[in-house]
């Protein structure tokens, strides 16, 4: 066997092919650490990406600028007159029954007053004694006026009987006015009609006790002009300012379903109920035909006239919690911020806003939760767009 030693050649070949091998494992090593880093990258951008919450967004829709409000109302009569009795006294007659359609001045009761009767006989009696006292007392004093110029009577007498007679004409007029009075008391007697119209209610009948101004019992009559009626509605105060008096309302009434009547607002009491939070309104409804009743319940459709177009939104947009009621909003930069809001109606699936949004806001349709302002959101869908006609025209959020 030989114990040459081997060429240097071949021991440069080793070592070349030993460097090769160290550097492909080198290679290798390297290579799996930067697939490594590279897969944990990529891991966590996708843990990232995955915990940012997809949103559906939608641009606010607007409604019309002449909208309508549907609101309860009550039917009352123009002109309305619960009549009570003047004198005390028992009904001796009465001739109008509920329904009936009276004249202005018309007799529709009387009322038998006997001690009414017996009063004025007495005072008649009492002004017929203070005259004749009076007509003596002139007498006298006209006498005495004679005797002046003989010395037989004093200027004091005179005097005397002077003032006598101012106070016996003093009790004159007294008496005159008291009997003035009870005779005008005593034409109460007779119940009258105040105006043209229905008689809505009677309370009484014959021989009923009447007690003069029986405020704490039931009027006797009560008589209605029903030619105009007047429609009382209570408006919410947000759709206050777009009720304008001169504005038209549509009326309808449960024993009319096919009909409408027309209406115009005349009145605003211009305050509004702190109970309620609305204010008062009076329409009035010409009924010539006489087809509405007064007291009646109907259903008021107003035209609103507004300067800019309300906001719709969905109704799952909103978002109640401590702050108050709000909306998500997805800001340029794609992250939430939250707008307060303000209901001017609830249209069921749509909410109509009164302000706090404008047209060119994207309101989260569904916002996730636990999401707060600044957080980081995907939009993944978007409906609708306004146009810029109609940003221009209600962009006032």
């Amino acid at each position: 066997m030989s114990t040459e030693p081997k060429p240097a050649g071949s021991r440069r070949k080793l070592g070349i092919v030993g460097v090769v091998a160290v550097a492909g494992a080198l290679t290798l090593v390297v290579t799996g650490i930067r697939a490594r880093e590279d897969a944990d990258v990529k891991l966590k951008e996708w843990t990232d990406d995955q915990s940012v919450p997809s949103v559906a967004v939608i641009y606010p829709n607007p409604g019309t600028l002449t909208g309508t409000i549907d609101l309860p109302g009550r039917l009352e009569a123009y002109y309305r007159a619960p009549i009570f009795a003047r004198v005390n006294g028992y009904v001796k007659s009465w001739s109008a029954d509920i329904g009936a359609r009276v004249k202005a001045g018309e007799v529709i009761a009387e009322i038998d007053a006997p001690d009414l009767d017996q009063q004025l006989l007495q005072a008649r009696a009492d002004l017929t004694n203070q005259q004749a006292s009076a007509k003596l007392s002139e007498v006298t004093l006209a006498r005495r006026k004679t005797l002046i110029a003989s010395n037989f009577v004093s200027m004091q007498e005179i005097d005397e009987r002077t003032a006598d007679l101012s106070n016996k004409n003093a009790a004159v007029n007294s008496s005159q006015a008291n009997v003035e009075r009870l005779e005008a008391l005593a034409g109460y007697k007779k119940i009258t009609v105040p105006f043209d119209g229905i008689v809505t209610a009677r309370n009484t009948d014959v021989g009923a006790l009447i007690n003069a101004g029986g405020t704490s019992s039931p009027p006797m009559f009560i008589v209605s002009d029903i030619k105009k009626l007047r429609v009382y509605v209570n408006v919410p105060q947000t759709y206050v300012p777009a009720v304008k008096i001169g504005a038209k309302g549509t009326i309808s009434v449960p024993e009319y379903p096919t009909r409408t009547f027309e209406a115009t607002v005349e009145a605003s009491s211009q305050a509004v109920d702190v109970n309620s939070g609305t204010t008062q309104m009076q329409l009035g409804l010409d009924n010539i035909s006489g087809a509405l009743m007064p007291g009646g319940f109907a259903n008021v459709r107003l035209v609103l006239q507004r300067e800019d177009a309300p906001l719709h939104i969905p109704s799952s947009a909103l978002v109640f919690d401590q702050k108050g009621l709000r909306v998500a909003t997805v800001t340029s930069d794609n992250k939430i911020l939250f707008k307060p809001v303000t209901i001017a109606r609830d249209l069921g699936r749509e909410i109509e806003l009164a302000g706090g949004i404008t047209l060119d806001d994207r309101v989260i349709s569904t916002p996730p939760d636990g999401v707060v302002d600044g957080d980081p959101v995907r939009v993944v869908s978007t409906k609708g767009r306004p146009a810029t006609a109609t940003a221009t025209q209600g962009g006032k959020g």
